[in-house]
């Protein structure tokens, strides 16, 4: 079994990248391969609404001068994604919405390609708004017709420098028990 994390942080290892590692702890004591994928220097370009997923149904987007196809496939052959973002103006990062558009959209093109994976949402925020970007992950995974697994208390870690995270005990704890639960999750969807 596998889960594959996006940070969608402009930052590669900041906080953002600090609770998805929290909660990949838990998953590797469960013997669950994970993999990290850093948006931060990528650029991937929003979807520009041409439709060719639609007609080609390759499983793929036509633009492809970015990482998204590539994403693609890495949330295609895992059994969880993550999506993890910090919160930009009461929302996820424009890295993050450029890979759920054209995700989103290349999965809904090809029948949903992330139909009953298990699907996660992490949000970082420096004083709020981060429920409402919490909200805006939770989003591609119902319409994706995901299984969304939760944990003890909201996907949420605060900090703004880099490392301050980890001074949100709290959040540590939510990450951790997000990876039990996932994990556990994870064997009984595929035991």
């Amino acid at each position: 079994m596998k889960v594959v994390a996006f940070n969608g942080s402009a930052r590669k290892n900041g906080n953002t990248a600090m609770m998805i590692n929290y909660m990949f702890e838990e998953l590797h004591k469960e013997d669950i391969e994970t993999e990290l994928v850093q948006l931060s220097g990528e650029h991937p370009h929003g979807c520009i609404a041409c439709y060719q997923c639609f007609k080609k149904k390759n499983g793929r987007c036509i633009v492809d001068v970015d990482c998204i196809n590539s994403c693609v496939e890495k949330m295609t052959e895992a059994d969880g994604i993550v999506l993890a973002s910090p919160t930009y103006f009461a929302d996820i990062s424009t890295e993050m919405k450029a890979l759920i558009d054209r995700c989103g959209m290349v999965s809904r093109a090809n029948g949903d390609l992330y139909k009953r994976k298990v699907g996660a949402a992490i949000v970082t925020q420096r004083r709020g708004g981060g429920i409402h970007a919490f909200d805006s992950m939770n989003h591609f995974f119902t319409i994706g017709q995901m299984i969304i697994v939760g944990s003890s208390y909201w996907n949420i870690g605060f900090g703004r420098e880099k490392g301050e995270v980890k001074n949100d005990t709290e959040a540590v704890t939510v990450m951790r028990d997000l990876g039990k639960n996932m994990g556990w999750l994870l064997k009984k969807i595929n035991g």
